[in-house]
């Protein structure tokens, strides 16, 4: 099975110590900073994630890891 492009920003993106956790409710997806990220990744978020359209970055926080699994 191929992993999709968001799958692998989320991916990448966690690699660099991301700290990011998708909240999901009902229809609505966001992130909270639960815990602190490395440089390297806030960086790869503000660089490669926060520019793209609100649909592929709804994406790519839906394979974070989410508040409700903490």
């Amino acid at each position: 099975m191929e992993t999709t492009p968001t799958a692998k920003l989320a991916a990448e993106y966690l690699r660099l110590g991301g700290g990011r956790l998708a909240a999901i409710d009902d229809n609505t997806v966001s992130t909270r900073q639960w815990v602190h990220g490395t440089q390297e990744a806030q960086a790869f978020w503000n660089e490669k994630i926060a520019s793209l359209d609100e649909a592929r970055r709804d994406e790519v926080m839906m394979h974070l890891p989410t508040i409700n699994g903490v």
